[in-house]
């Protein structure tokens, strides 16, 4: 079944759940609201007393009770910054699968650049081998793209494969710009 976005009272995106792990947040009471169109019910089991059958009508996105906790440390893994880069090598510009991408550092961490989404892109490896430990100045290869930090929404658009179409209208309304990948 289709992952959930889980939200905070306030409406900040804090993450994906599992459709088991929403049922259980029903069943507990925890759901403050839902938005979207409701998804197919789960039914449960016949209560033995009236004969009726539990249902529970899940909705894509749902606030859960719970304190609201300002920031979100937004994760820098590969398979969302190449989602961020549309799966392109920002140097030659082509699109390759994620199994021939790399992480190249703008600035490279030996000469003290950081792991920082400000500071990655995705390179082929034949690009990221081509411009070694310079910058993208030195080794005369500019940048297609200046690499930015996701917001919250954003992230959490590129940290899931398939999203429903109430999910991508929720979160793209908070987007900081036309994103081709959005699209």
């Amino acid at each position: 079944m289709q992952p959930i976005l889980k939200l905070d009272l306030a409406g900040q995106p804090r993450g994906w759940i599992t459709a088991q792990e929403a049922i259980s947040a029903y069943a507990r009471g925890d759901v403050v609201y839902g938005v979207g169109d409701p998804l197919p019910p789960v039914f449960g089991g016949v209560q033995r007393l009236s004969g009726l059958r539990s249902r529970i009508d899940l909705q894509p996105i749902i606030a859960l009770q719970g304190r609201i906790v300002p920031g979100f440390s937004l994760p820098l893994c590969n398979r969302t910054l190449f989602r961020r880069d549309d799966h392109r090598c920002l140097y030659c510009g082509r699109q390759f699968t994620r199994a021939e991408l790399t992480r190249d550092h703008v600035l490279p961490t030996s000469r003290g650049g950081l792991d920082r989404w400000e500071n990655v892109v995705a390179a082929c490896k034949r690009c990221n081998w081509a411009k070694d430990n310079r910058t993208p100045e030195e080794a005369a290869m500019p940048l297609l793209a200046i690499p930015f930090r996701p917001n919250i929404w954003e992230w959490h658009f590129l940290a899931k494969e398939r999203i429903l179409a109430d999910q991508m209208d929720y979160l793209s309304k908070q987007f900081h710009a036309e994103r081709d990948w959005a699209n």
